[in-house]
């Protein structure tokens, strides 16, 4: 879910998962290969950027460097709910996996998981990130948990990603939550530092999800998926990617009163550093020129990753804030 997806978008429109071990259909299969299968549908490179906005994000609910047992917990809570949504997400697009090139490798679309497995498995690790949430975090997690699930899956795979051009802006609201979870971890409510974090995200996911799209946009047209490069020109695409980028830098700097100038510059120096490349994607698209989204791309990931660590770096330190404590 990019918990989820999102990651984004935190989700399957974010990053490809490791294929499953090669074997023949209705062969026998050891347990390692099973296990990995059942891995590759939780899809574990998604849920690797969930971490990295989560653990900031509890860090600054501390504005300290919070319990490693509150973090480990919340991290194994959220790692399951990302997986389950991950999982029945999987379940739910086969026929869309199954025609993609980028994701014809999915454990479902090569039968070596089936798909009741697959359903049952999302199932429980759907509820054991509720139980381990509520039980070792606080009720507030484990309900933002679930309900993160349940909009990825009813939201965003079923309504969203094959009706509307703009499924990834509003979808990847799941993938925003890890922070809001992270911040309720350690707080046991939610503040506008987390609707920040949450805005960050939000901005971010479009530009990220949308230069990955149009890479592999003849993949989603074969789907019949309506992202937007399959939809719009590339020009039009490029200018949404600018616009959505000056939005998500202005909105880093919302957290100012709640960090120090260090936060503050490393986010304001990672922003000119990603809008430099932006606007390089949308000229070059202007111009005709060939052009290659997947730079953008993997950008965006080392963007995401600067301006966090940035955030858990100052809140560990201890710098004194730029405004009113909250």
């Amino acid at each position: 879910m990019s918990l989820v997806n999102a990651a984004h978008g935190r989700s399957d429109d974010t990053s490809a998962v490791h294929p499953p071990t090669e074997q023949p259909r209705g062969g026998r299969r050891t347990v390692r290969q099973v296990v990995g299968a059942y891995t590759a549908l939780a899809k574990p490179r998604v849920i690797e950027l969930l971490l990295v906005t989560t653990i900031p994000a509890m860090f600054l609910a501390a504005r300290d460097i919070p319990s490693p047992w509150l973090v480990l917990v919340t991290l194994v809570g959220g790692t399951m709910a990302a997986g389950s949504a991950n999982a029945l997400n999987c379940v739910i697009d086969a026929d869309i996996d199954k025609v993609m090139n980028r994701t014809k490798r999915r454990p479902l679309v090569r039968d070596s998981v089936p798909v009741r497995g697959a359903l049952i498995f999302g199932l429980v690790l759907g509820a054991a990130s509720f139980a381990v949430l509520y039980l070792a975090v606080n009720l507030l997690a484990g309900i933002l948990a679930i309900a993160t699930i349940l909009f990825y899956i009813f939201v965003y795979t079923l309504v969203l990603k094959r009706r509307t051009a703009q499924n990834v802006v509003w979808g990847g609201a799941a993938g925003c939550m890890p922070v809001v979870i992270g911040w309720a971890a350690v707080t046991g409510t939610v503040q506008w530092p987390a609707f920040v974090m949450f805005g960050v995200i939000f901005f971010w996911t479009p530009p990220h999800t949308w230069a990955l799209a149009m890479k592999y946009r003849d993949d989603y047209e074969r789907a019949g998926v309506p992202m937007l490069p399959v939809v719009a020109t590339a020009q039009h695409v490029a200018k949404q990617i600018v616009i959505y980028s000056w939005v998500m830098v202005a909105w880093t700097l919302l957290l100012a009163p709640a960090t120090s100038w260090l936060y503050t510059a490393f986010a304001a120096l990672a922003g000119v550093w990603f809008l430099f490349y932006a606007h390089s994607l949308y000229n070059s698209v202007r111009r005709g020129e060939k052009t290659n989204p997947m730079s953008l791309f993997h950008r965006s990931n080392t963007y995401l990753m600067i301006v966090f660590v940035a955030l858990a770096v100052d809140s560990a330190i201890g710098l004194p804030t730029l405004g009113l404590p909250f």
